[in-house]
């Protein structure tokens, strides 16, 4: 907990969001963030919470409760959990430990037939690796259309328009990197 006005002030940078404005998110002063942010002092738990919520993570990585899955970088096939399903059927699983200071998300991400990539990743900065890892999946980055067989990758910016669909008999899977 010794770290938190740095774990605060990491969160808000990866986000590129400027101080003034996460202290009117919270309902703060610049001046009081400032101050929470160089550990000068400590947000009550109200104002711990808001910060969080604004930041879109939870009190527990602000506090660093998962900081200790550093020394644990093995995450067993048995461990992997399901984080998002969207309203197709199209599921996300998580690769690896979450971690404020990551520097990429992975992910498994499970099209079984006729369900698509909508609602997931976005608004994201960053960029984007997918590798297909089983099946046949149609894929539209901006106005281009690709058909990407087992084996094939895609790479692309986060703020580029796309979309996976899976049209094809077999469940498709892709490995999903995101940088942030």
């Amino acid at each position: 907990m010794d770290h938190i006005g740095e774990r605060i002030k990491k969160k808000r940078e990866l986000l590129n969001l400027q101080l003034n404005d996460l202290a009117k998110k919270v309902g703060i002063s610049a001046s009081g963030l400032s101050q929470i942010e160089k550990m000068k002092a400590s947000p009550s738990l109200h104002t711990l919470k808001t910060i969080a919520d604004s930041l879109g993570t939870t009190v527990g990585e602000l506090i660093g409760e998962n900081e200790g899955t550093r020394n644990n970088p093995i995450i067993k096939a048995k461990d992997v959990q399901m984080i998002e399903s969207n309203a197709g059927g199209a599921r996300i699983y998580q690769l690896s430990h979450h971690d404020i200071n990551k520097q990429m998300d992975n992910f498994m991400v499970k099209l079984p037939r006729g369900t698509s990539s909508d609602g997931f990743f976005m608004n994201h900065q960053g960029q984007h690796f997918c590798h297909i890892a089983k099946g046949k999946v149609n894929f539209r980055l901006n106005n281009d259309e690709y058909t990407l067989q087992e084996g094939d990758n895609a790479y692309f910016n986060s703020r580029t328009k796309f979309r996976f669909e899976n049209e094809y008999l077999e469940a498709v899977e892709i490995i999903w990197v995101i940088t942030r």
